[in-house]
Order: C-alpha cells, then sequence, then structure tokens
C-alpha cells in the first residue's frame, strides 16, 4: 500500500498509513506505553523517540476525553498510535479510531469468533460492521473514506490466557486480524494463579516462543509487553518486533526511586 503525503504536516496527513507500514515492515519497532492520563505525559513519551504509542485505556487511568487529547499530543511529532480498548466492544474500539488512532489492541482474545467481533469492529462494510463517523480520523486526512479506513486500520489482538494459546492457529486465521500481542502476566495467570513466572517458566517460555512462530506461520507482525530492556533482546531474538516498554508511570515510580536511593547514599558509599 502507499499513500500520497507530500506537502502535508504533523496532525494532518504526514502519519496517514504510518503504522500500517510500521507493522508491515515486520522490522523492530519499540513502543512507548501511556497509563497516565495526561497530553503532556503523551508529548513526554512521544518525544522520547519511540516508534509507536500505545494509549491504555485498559489498566491505565485514561477515559474517552483523556484519550483524544493524548492522541492529539502525540500528532505533533506524527508518532503513530494504538488505543488499548478496555474491553472487546465495538463501542470502545470504534470511539478510538474515530477519535485519530491508527491502530487499536484488544485485550483476551481468546477464539476465533472473539478474533472475528474485533476485525468487524474494526472495518467498514462490505469488510466489517464499523459505523461512519471518522469525526478526528477524517478531519485529520482530507479525502478519508472507508476504503482509506480498512487499509490503515491496524488490529492486533492480545493472546494472553492459556485457553487462547490453546485456539491460536483458528485465532490467527480469522481474516482482519495483523497481528498479536503477548500480555505475559495474564498469560501466567491464566494457568498458574500466579504471575512470578511470567514470560521466565518453561512453559510461559514455550507458548511465548509458539506464539511468535504461528505469526511468522501465518504472516502477522508479533508484539509483546516487557519490562526491561533484557526482556526486550530476549523477546526480539525470538522473532517480535513490535515491543511495548514499560509504561510512562513504571518509568517515572523507578526513575524517582533511583534518584531518591542515590541522592540518600552516604559521601563515599
Amino acid at each position: 500500500m502507499s499513500y500520497d503525503v507530500a506537502g502535508s504536516s504533523p496532525g494532518t496527513i504526514a502519519a496517514a498509513g504510518a503504522l500500517r507500514r510500521l507493522v508491515a515492515q515486520r522490522s523492530v519497532a519499540l513502543g512507548g506505553w501511556c497509563m497516565v492520563p495526561s497530553a503532556f505525559s503523551a508529548e513526554i513519551v512521544s518525544a522520547s523517540g519511540c516508534d509507536w504509542m500505545c494509549i491504555d485505556t485498559q489498566h491505565g487511568l485514561i477515559d474517552d476525553a483523556a484519550m483524544r487529547v493524548m492522541i492529539q499530543a502525540a500528532a505533533i511529532r506524527a508518532t503513530p498510535v494504538f488505543v488499548r480498548v478496555a474491553w472487546n466492544d465495538p463501542a470502545a474500539i470504534m470511539r478510538a479510531l474515530d477519535a485519530g488512532a491508527e491502530g487499536v489492541i484488544v485485550p483476551l482474545v481468546n477464539s476465533a469468533e472473539e478474533a472475528r467481533a474485533a476485525a468487524a469492529a474494526c472495518r467498514y462494510p462490505p469488510l466489517g460492521s464499523r459505523s461512519w463517523g471518522p469525526v478526528r480520523s477524517g478531519m485529520a486526512q482530507p479525502g478519508f473514506t472507508a476504503a482509506l479506513g480498512n487499509e490503515q486500520t491496524v488490529l492486533l489482538v492480545m493472546v494472553e490466557t492459556e485457553q487462547a494459546y490453546g485456539n491460536l492457529e483458528e485465532i490467527l486465521s480469522v481474516p482482519g486480524i495483523d497481528g498479536v500481542l503477548v500480555g505475559p502476566n495474564d498469560l501466567a495467570l491464566s494457568h498458574a494463579g500466579t504471575n512470578e513466572g511470567a514470560g521466565t517458566s518453561p512453559y510461559d517460555v514455550e507458548m511465548i516462543e509458539a506464539i511468535a512462530a504461528g505469526c511468522r506461520r501465518h504472516d502477522l507482525a508479533a508484539g509483546i509487553s516487557i519490562g526491561s530492556s533484557a526482556d526486550a533482546r530476549r523477546w526480539i531474538d525470538a522473532g517480535y518486533t513490535l515491543v511495548g516498554l514499560a509504561n510512562d508511570a513504571t518509568v517515572l515510580a523507578r526513575g524517582l526511586a533511583d534518584l531518591l536511593a542515590d541522592a540518600r547514599r552516604p559521601a563515599g558509599a
């Protein structure tokens, strides 16, 4: 796919199709993760130089109003934006896309039927059931059409339960799915009742590696959420290309804790 963006400027059509191109390249792309409901926080994450951003309305404190202005803030540097919706809910998916998100991440997709429902909500007829009303997405891209919306919208479904893992082939075969995002904590919780072995126990590693292999077989993007640079390198080596870094709240907490510990260390210690 190609998009004519000549002469455009940040915030208009400069980023049109950028997320689609990023995902299609299958090159490693590091994502900033926003859980703090703040446009300024989103600007900071965008200015960090991350390749893409996720605005998390599932586990963060971000409501629809904050989500919209955070998408606007990301547009200043034309950073491609996913919104992780709170649930596999067509209304939430359509609101995120109409607000200008280029893609959505849908959590806890456990079956092909649930994957088909997410895909339908992301695309206009005849490919899906998305209702016409691209308030910001249309305003930001003059000449926006249903066909363009269908081409440019990116859908990642989260495979993060043992049930979803058991249905992996069926989920990956659903038309309209562009990739998978693995949630290691929920994946561990689903079979062990604890996240202590998330991403490290033999069974968890087996599942996560198999998901990446499945994505390769189906020519889909493989994404994962990580908590450290060591995790990033490990899962990139396993074939993951969309890597979601620690969220803004966690980075702030860690950074301040490290600064406090350093400042309180006795001189010469």
